[in-house]
């Protein structure tokens, strides 16, 4: 068997069977932060197989998030097992999703929800995902699922008892295995094509949090918040650091508070914590007015 792998290193382990190709990839959290990210390419022990090393992340990047896995999957139908001169395909070679192209609630990444872009087998392969995810109970839900023309499907899953919704990466690793066969099982009657590409990963720390629905979940932790103060007039937006003080649901609206970190004490402090003045400090805005959130990191 043939490797074909990147020159330099990258924050990505290998590991392969069957004739299938799996990325590791931690929770992608910035691309500041994915510089501070290093690891070790696998070794090829036999014809099936790449023995991993260990995955360094530097000790910052590990204090913000638990470690969660990408992984990729090519179809394995034309790469039967036991074929010595099956060629690996490199990494730059996977179809990227356009990272120039800001999230945005429901567009099937970093916002969630459910987009197939013209994908006439998008419905039957989100049906199959959904079958999958009823052998993992209650605690993993789809967090966003995307088709593309190409033969990509991208899954994000959110482990809705983990703080950061993550999964473990068993449970990445179980749901991507049981997927993915189950996607060549249907390949193979002709249903959908039988040539699909799969990733499946986790929403990360750049998340878009839906207003009202994701606050309740995320009121303990600091939120990153952009928005508006008026709808009527031509308002600048405005971004802070809050924390979640409480939520009215009969008038639609969320009061805020001051979050204690770096960006809203006074810089003349030297390190003191918030003043009172700015303890006491609340904002109270509607629903309508939000227009991003998003889990605060200090890194």
């Amino acid at each position: 068997m043939r490797r074909r792998i990147a020159d330099k290193v990258v924050p990505w382990l290998l590991y392969s069977t069957g004739g299938t190709r799996t990325h590791f990839q931690p929770v992608p959290l910035s691309s500041e932060i994915h510089r501070h990210y290093h690891a070790l390419v696998a070794r090829l022990t036999d014809a099936q197989r790449y023995d991993t090393e260990e995955l360094e992340v530097s000790r910052r990047a590990t204090s913000l998030l638990p470690s969660s896995t990408t992984r990729r999957y090519l179809n394995s139908s034309t790469s039967p097992a036991g074929d010595q001169d099956v060629e690996i395909e490199p990494i730059d070679a996977w179809e990227e999703e356009d990272e120039e192209v800001e999230s945005k609630i429901g567009d099937g990444g970093d916002g969630g929800g459910v987009v197939f872009q013209n994908c006439r087998w998008g419905e039957r392969a989100l049906a199959i995902a959904h079958e999958v995810l009823l052998q993992f109970g209650d605690d993993l839900k789809l967090y966003a699922f995307k088709t593309s023309p190409q033969g990509y499907i991208y899954v994000r899953l959110d482990k809705l008892t983990n703080k950061y919704g993550c999964p473990s990466m068993d449970e990445m690793e179980s749901f991507s295995r049981q997927y993915k066969g189950k996607l060549d099982e249907v390949g193979a009657t002709g249903d959908i094509p039988d040539d699909l590409a799969l990733e499946v990963s986790s929403p990360g720390a750049e998340r878009l949090l839906k207003v009202p629905d994701d606050l309740n979940r995320f009121k303990d932790m600091i939120m990153r918040i952009s928005y508006i103060e008026n709808l009527e007039a031509q308002c600048p937006e405005k971004d802070g650091v809050l924390l979640l003080d409480s939520i009215d649901t009969e008038s639609g609206c969320c009061v805020w508070k001051l979050a204690d970190v770096k960006e809203n004490r006074d810089p003349a402090a030297k390190g003191r914590p918030m003043s009172r003045k700015r303890k006491d400090w609340r904002l109270r805005l509607p629903y309508d007015m939000f227009k991003r959130v998003t889990l605060y990191l200090d890194y």
